[in-house]
């Protein structure tokens, strides 16, 4: 199984042909340049690892200041210290948070040995086809197995990597093309609201869900004004690259009532698993590993669907799945197979963040 990925990221060939060789001179990095479109080159040794990078405005100042197109090296002008983000988490928000801060307008992203596996341009964020469709990210919890540290800030508020948990997920939104979200809100609101308010700053609309009881992983969806496209529907707790778009265009050319993203979830048991019939062992297998699909908590609904949600009571969203199911309509499976984490838990934080807990 696998999605239908729209990641304007720069990557594959097109990516490598911005790739040059520390000894390269002058003029195949202009080459490199014109190749990739992107206005800039990275610079890699012999173990592909990128130990510099070239903009086109660095040549033109390196060739007024004397360089040679056939006899300067890459080497010898380009930029070894450089910002760069990791490709573990959301490294789109960080590429974000980098360009911003630094006026940037590519960003590479490498692997934990230096290798370039992708290239993040300002267009990405910045000119993404606006989509019809609007989303609905759930961010009414309490948060009670993170107390304390919910004690004083919606769960969907903690801060992973110095940004929002909420703030990445609705800049990952914007980035793909939704500029229209409703947040479901109740516990601690208003630090939501103050946050974001109508969400001009983030590129997108935000309107509020208010519960006036708790209405689970589904009921929001009965607050939502008629829709006339598939919504997306998201936890407010999740760390991870989603491809908003893409999942949208499955949902739309499966032609699904629902579309739920999935991912592998692996198990090894850490024992020999010993089959016995009639008190005789008959087979032992060595720690096995198992996998299940599992739910995500990320959807694309169609606007039918959305209408079965009863008002004013809890409903989870796994019991749409199963009305949907029961009616014969079809419901998707679309595979979101990048970093994901379901922050509902102290370990699962700080699994997320790469950092302790304080302690209780």
């Amino acid at each position: 199984m696998s999605g239908i990925s729209d990641y304007s990221e720069v990557q594959g060939e097109r990516l490598r042909s911005m790739c040059v060789p520390r000894s390269s001179v002058v003029r195949e990095c202009l080459a490199a340049i014109e190749a990739g479109g992107q206005e800039i080159c990275l610079v890699v040794d012999e173990a592909e690892q990128v130990v510099g990078l070239l903009t086109d405005g660095d040549v033109r100042r390196a060739l007024l200041a004397g360089a040679d197109l056939d006899g300067t090296s890459a080497e010898d002008i380009m930029r070894d210290t450089f910002h760069w983000v990791s490709d573990g988490g959301n490294h789109r928000a960080n590429a974000l948070d980098a360009m911003r801060a630094h006026g940037l307008q590519q960003v590479p992203v490498l692997d934990e040995a230096g290798r370039l596996v992708g290239l993040h341009v300002i267009e990405e964020f910045l000119e993404a086809t606006p989509l019809p469709n609007a989303a609905v990210i759930l961010a009414g919890g309490r948060g009670e197995r993170l107390r304390p540290l919910t004690q004083h800030v919606p769960k969907p508020m903690l801060r992973v990597a110095g940004r929002p948990i909420l703030e990445r997920l609705i800049l990952g939104l914007v980035g793909h093309g939704v500029r229209r979200v409703y947040l479901s809100v109740r516990y601690k609101k208003e630090v939501i609201k103050d946050y974001f308010g109508d969400g001009a700053g983030h590129g997108c609309r935000i309107e509020y869900l208010e519960e006036e009881q708790p209405l689970g992983t589904g009921g929001p969806l009965a607050l939502v004004p008629p829709q006339e496209h598939p919504l997306i529907l998201l936890n407010g707790d999740l760390v991870g690259e989603f491809h908003f778009r893409a999942l949208l265009e499955q949902h739309v050319a499966q032609k699904n009532a629902i579309t739920m993203g999935v991912g592998l979830h692996a198990y090894e048991v850490p024992y020999g698993v010993v089959e016995v019939e009639d008190g005789r062992i008959r087979s032992i297998t060595e720690k096995p590993r198992q996998s299940w699909w599992v739910n995500y908590g990320v959807y694309a609904l169609s606007p039918e669907v959305v209408q079965l949600v009863p008002s004013n009571r809890h409903y989870p969203a796994t019991d749409l799945v199963d009305a949907c199911i029961a009616r014969g309509w079809r419901v998707g499976a679309f595979e979101l197979d990048g970093e994901w984490h379901d922050v509902g838990r102290p370990h699962d934080l700080a699994v997320a963040t790469g950092q302790e807990l304080p302690e209780r």
